[in-house]
C-alpha cells in the first residue's frame, strides 16, 4: 500500500472518528464539556502505529544502552589493566635504573681492581725475576760446592798458619753455609709468594667475572620484562582504541535513535492535541476520584500530615503519602491531563507534575526512570515512571502528593 493511499484512509479514519466524537457530545447535551476520556478518543490508527514505533526504539535504545554500559565497563577494565601494567613497567625502570647504577659501581670496583692487579702482575713479575736469579745464584753455588767438595774446606783449615786463622777460616766456612741457607729460604719465601700472588689475582679475577655476570643476568631478565609488559600496554591500548570505537558507534546510534523517539513523540502529542482541539475535548478534572497510581503495592509508609522526617530527623509536614514499593515498579498518572515537569530535584529526586485542569495538580516523586517529557498529554492509567529511591529519600517507594488550587491536600481524599 504507497504513502498516498495510507494518507487517505487515516484522514478517513480521522473525520469518522471526529464524527462519532461530535455525535456523542450532541447525544450527551455537554458539548465543549469535560468528560472522562479513554485512549480511543484522542487515538488513531496513525497514533497508535507511531506509539508501537515509539515503544519499540525505545526497546532498542534499552538494548543500545545496555550494550554501551556493558562496552564503557570493559574499557574500564582494559584502562585498569594497563594503568596496572604501567605501574608495574614504572617499578621496573626504577629497578633498571637500580642495575645501572650498580654495574657503574662494579665497573668502578673492576677498574680499581684492575689498576690493583696491574700492581700485583709488576710486583709477581719482580717476584719471577728475583726468584730467576736466585736459583741462578744458587745454581752457581751448588756448581761450586759440588766441584770443590768436602775436602776442599777442610784443606782451608789445614793451610791455616796459626789457632786464630783457623778460627776465622772456620768462621768463613760457617758464614759461607748460613748464606747458603739464607738463599735457600729466600728462594722458598719468594717462590711462596709468587704462589699467593698467583691464587690471589686468580680470585679477585673470579670474584669479579660472577659479580659481572650475575648483574648482566639481571640486567638482561629486567630488560626482557620491559619489552614484554609494554607489548601488553600496546596490546591494551589497541583494544581500547577500539572499544571507544565501538562506544562512538553506540552513542552515535543511541543519538539516532533518541532523534526517532523525539519526534514521534512530537507527531503522537501534536496529532493528539489536534484531535482534541477539533472535538472541543477539555482535559479538566471533573471532581471524581484520582487511580491508584501504583496498583502493584496500596500499602501507605507514612501518611499526610506531621511527622518526624527521615533523614532530616525534625518534625516536618508530609506533604503527601508514600506508598513503600520495589523498585521498578510502574508508576501510572491518577488522572488524564498534561505533563507540566518531568525532571530532576535533589530533594524530590527524579518527579512528574501533571496538570489536570480546574486547579489540580498531582506529584510523583523520587523515580528512578522517567517515562514522559514535559508537554505530553497522559491519560489516567498511562504509565509515567519506575518506582526508586532518588532525592532525599531512605528506601524505594512513590512519595505521591496532590496539589488543589495552590495548596497541597490529603492525597488519600482523592483516590479511589
Amino acid at each position: 500500500m504507497n504513502t498516498s493511499l495510507m494518507n487517505r484512509l487515516l484522514k478517513k479514519q480521522r473525520k469518522i472518528l471526529i464524527a462519532l466524537l461530535m455525535c456523542a457530545a450532541i447525544i450527551l447535551g455537554f458539548p465543549g464539556q469535560s468528560y472522562a476520556i479513554s485512549y480511543s478518543d484522542i487515538t488513531s490508527a496513525a497514533i497508535k502505529e507511531k506509539e508501537d514505533k515509539i515503544s519499540a526504539a525505545e526497546a532498542e535504545r534499552e538494548a543500545l544502552e545496555n550494550s554501551l554500559s556493558n562496552l564503557e565497563a570493559l574499557k574500564k577494565e582494559l584502562e585498569a589493566s594497563r594503568d596496572n601494567l604501567e605501574g608495574y613497567v614504572a617499578e621496573l625502570d626504577t629497578k633498571l635504573s637500580e642495575i645501572e647504577a650498580k654495574i657503574d659501581e662494579l665497573n668502578t670496583l673492576i677498574t680499581v681492581k684492575e689498576a690493583e692487579i696491574a700492581e700485583i702482575e709488576v710486583e709477581l713479575a719482580a717476584a719471577i725475576e728475583t726468584e730467576e736469579a736466585q736459583y741462578e745464584a744458587m745454581k752457581l753455588r751448588i756448581q761450586f760446592m759440588y766441584e770443590q767438595g768436602e775436602a776442599n774446606y777442610l784443606a782451608m783449615l789445614l793451610s791455616a798458619e796459626n789457632f786464630s786463622d783457623m778460627l776465622n777460616k772456620a768462621d768463613y766456612i760457617e758464614q759461607l753455609s748460613a748464606y747458603d741457607r739464607e738463599k735457600l729460604d729466600e728462594y722458598a719465601a719468594t717462590t711462596e709468594f709468587v704462589r699467593v700472588c698467583k691464587a690471589e689475582l686468580e680470585a679477585q679475577k673470579s670474584l669479579l667475572d660472577e659479580a659481572k655476570a650475575g648483574v648482566v643476568v639481571e640486567q638482561e631478565n629486567v630488560e626482557g620484562l620491559i619489552v614484554e609488559k609494554e607489548a601488553q600496554i600496546t596490546a591494551y591500548e589497541t583494544d581500547i582504541a577500539s572499544k571507544e570505537a565501538a562506544i562512538q558507534e553506540y552513542e552515535d546510534d543511541l543519538a539516532m535513535q533518541n532523534e526517532i523517539i523525539s519526534a514521534l513523540e512530537a507527531q503522537v502529542l501534536a496529532e493528539k492535541k489536534e484531535i482534541l482541539a477539533e472535538n472541543g475535548i477539555v482535559l479538566t478534572y471533573d471532581g471524581g476520584k484520582l487511580t491508584w497510581p501504583c496498583p502493584s503495592y496500596t500499602r501507605i509508609s507514612s501518611p499526610y500530615g506531621w511527622r518526624m522526617h527521615p533523614t532530616l530527623g525534625v518534625t516536618k509536614f508530609h506533604n503527601g503519602v508514600d506508598m513503600a514499593s520495589a523498585t521498578g515498579t510502574d508508576i501510572l498518572a491518577a488522572y488524564s491531563g498534561e505533563v507540566v515537569a518531568a525532571t530532576y530535584n535533589s530533594s524530590m529526586g527524579n518527579y512528574v507534575m501533571m496538570n489536570h485542569g480546574n486547579g489540580l495538580y498531582t506529584i510523583y516523586m523520587h523515580a528512578s526512570k522517567l517515562c514522559v517529557s514535559e508537554g505530553d498529554i497522559i491519560l489516567e492509567g498511562e504509565k509515567i515512571a519506575e518506582v526508586g529511591s532518588t532525592g532525599r529519600s531512605t528506601g524505594p517507594h512513590l512519595h505521591f502528593g496532590v496539589r488543589k488550587d495552590g495548596q497541597y491536600v490529603d492525597p488519600m481524599d482523592y483516590l479511589e
